[in-house]
């Protein structure tokens, strides 16, 4: 799980890295459009993910004819979010003219968003499908199935961004259907892998096609709070950078690269926590809390681990990371963005490991069902962390940059302490999302 999210970290890379070849607008547009449809695509992405810990509990609990049912109702859930998805393009041009990014970078993000937006119902759909390998931890299948879909965006991306192979030059529109190209890929290749008849009847894939009432109001119950936060979370993250935007296009820049750099370590961390929640339910649904919590700390500890490694380098190496970008990038606007990403990568560095704490201790929780707890401390820390103070620093206080940056430094650290009390506390214990098995009677005289 750790190197197929690490592929998704290779394909951000390089599609911002494309961009920024392109052109600074279409760079400084990428990452505030891509985090807003994030935003939308989040709540349906942490829901629909949740499968994962269904299918991790059935499998741990020795009742493989409940996967199917599971990954079933995580299908017609993806159904529902493409009619969002459709629904929410025709918001783009009112939300980025709110935003009040400069002209140039708003036409950007306005394209970008909106097909992005066409996409949402395939991502959807393949995020539920591969819950049925990450939750019985058969994750090879996932690995594969990522690689090829990042290859795909990647052969997409440059093709359709600068025109090459007979292809259009389309700039930013290009990485957008690029991506979008790469998750029906990617679905498509799943109902394959789905398609063997072992897999057919051993965990009722096929029959269990059927909308299940209580399963799927289960799926709400646990992993609405876990969509709910994901989104949230993602939502608190994109008014950061909506913030950082009204600062300068510069500003914006230089946290658009930051950040993209920081997703080599991050979306890493993302598996290993997808790894976590696997595992944790397992041992749950197999009744054994013991051996759940052997993994929470086995887990952190290699995050920490990894996440310090990335911080030594974010601090030592900086250089090493931005010359990607300025392969194909020239100019005094990328030569200023670049220097001010390079001091932004110090604050990265704080914070990697407390962003390590955070996102192991919330999958372990989450793969126990403490879903309620995550989205509404999340949601405190988000809003009143780092969205409210840096408002209101660059609104009334004409605060620069680094300031800004202070904030989700404080947001990382607050929040990885809150979720180490809660998991020590030891309440995840006790929880589970899947039904008792039914109890057989005795028929003998």
């Amino acid at each position: 799980m750790i190197l197929s999210t690490a592929s998704w970290s290779v394909q951000h890379f390089v599609d911002r890295m494309f961009l920024t070849w392109y052109s600074t607008d279409a760079l400084a547009a990428s990452l505030p459009a891509g985090m807003t449809n994030f935003v939308f695509v989040s709540l349906f992405l942490g829901t629909t993910g949740y499968v994962n810990t269904f299918v991790a509990q059935y499998v741990g609990a020795g009742r493989p004819e409940r996967v199917g049912p599971s990954l079933w109702q995580g299908v017609y859930l993806s159904f529902i979010s493409a009619g969002v998805g459709l629904l929410v393009a025709l918001l783009a041009v009112p939300i980025f003219h709110l935003v009040g990014h400069s002209e140039a970078v708003r036409a950007n993000e306005i394209d970008y968003f909106r097909i992005l937006c066409y996409g949402m119902g395939p991502l959807i759909l393949s995020t539920a499908l591969s819950c049925f390998y990450s939750g019985r931890g058969h994750t090879w299948a996932v690995l594969g199935v990522s690689v090829g879909a990042v290859v795909c965006n990647i052969i997409a991306d440059y093709a359709l961004i600068f025109g090459h192979w007979g292809a259009p030059e389309m700039g930013i529109r290009g990485a957008a259907w690029a991506t979008n190209g790469s998750t029906v890929f990617a679905a498509l290749l799943y109902l394959v892998l789905l398609s063997r008849p072992t897999h057919r009847v051993r965990f009722a894939l096929f029959s269990g096609w059927r909308f299940d009432g209580d399963l799927f109001r289960r799926l709400l119950r646990f992993g609405g709070p876990s969509g709910v936060n994901f989104m949230l979370d993602i939502m608190s993250f994109t008014l950061f950078i909506l913030i950082v935007g009204r600062i300068g296009t510069l500003e914006l820049t230089a946290t658009n690269l930051a950040f993209n750099i920081n997703s080599l370590a991050f979306m890493p961390l993302i598996g290993a926590g997808i790894g976590l929640s696997t595992m944790v339910g397992q041992r749950l649904g197999a009744d054994d809390p013991d051996a759940a919590e052997y993994c929470t700390w086995t887990g952190l500890h290699l995050a920490l681990g990894y996440m310090g490694t990335m911080a030594l380098a974010y601090l030592l190496l900086p250089d090493l990371f931005l010359m990607p970008y300025g392969v194909g990038a020239r100019g005094p606007e990328f030569a200023a963005a670049r220097d001010l990403a390079r001091q932004l990568l110090r604050f990265v560095a704080f914070y990697c490991l407390f962003d390590a704490g955070f996102m192991m201790l919330t999958a372990a929780l989450k793969g126990a069902g403490d879903t309620r707890y995550v989205m509404v401390a999340s949601v405190l820390l988000g809003v009143g962390i780092m969205v409210l103070p840096p408002l209101i620093a660059v609104e009334f206080f004409g605060a620069g940059v680094f300031i800004v940056w202070i904030f989700i430094c404080a947001f990382l650290a607050v929040g990885s302490v809150i979720f180490y009390l809660r998991f020590r506390g030891g309440k995840w214990r006790s929880m589970r999302v899947i039904e008792a098995a039914p109890v057989l009677e005795d028929l003998d005289p």
